[in-house]
């Protein structure tokens, strides 16, 4: 897998990072989810997980040829929107050696795949419920 920076949000150390891959996806790298009151609010299928990252990281969607980065819409693959200003977003964990050996990860953070279709998706106007949603961040 091909694997093209798009951004961190930090010059600091490894932190969550976003990448595209040269099979119509992205790559998050994020922090791990260790906490049970959110796993519990989570349904993840074999061999996905989850992680945690700031909603700014998704401004980098622009350097992939996107009008925004702004996520409108909260719903899979990001799945909560937390009080403290970050999304969880959901996919399959990557476990591919070639991608893992392109990126710095500490031990605390790891990486999920998504679908391009899927984040673009959540780029476009929300739904009234969507609305409400986000006012009331479900954690």
């Amino acid at each position: 897998m091909k694997l093209r920076f798009l951004g961190k949000n930090s010059n600091v150390g490894d932190c969550p990072t976003l990448y595209a891959t040269d099979r119509g996806t992205y790559l998050v790298q994020g922090w791990r989810i260790f906490a049970n009151d959110l796993l519990m609010h989570l349904e993840l299928g074999v061999g996905e997980t989850a992680v945690e990252v700031p909603t700014e990281l998704f401004e980098h969607l622009t350097k992939d040829g996107l009008a925004t980065g702004e996520i409108r819409r909260v719903e899979g693959p990001i799945v909560i929107l937390t009080p403290g200003g970050t999304f969880v977003v959901q996919g399959q964990e990557v476990t591919d050696a070639e991608a893992l050996a392109q990126m710095e990860i500490p031990d605390y953070e790891t990486v999920v795949e998504v679908p391009k279709a899927a984040i673009t998706a959540l780029l476009e106007e929300p739904l009234e419920a969507d609305l409400q949603r986000r006012a009331q961040p479900a954690l």
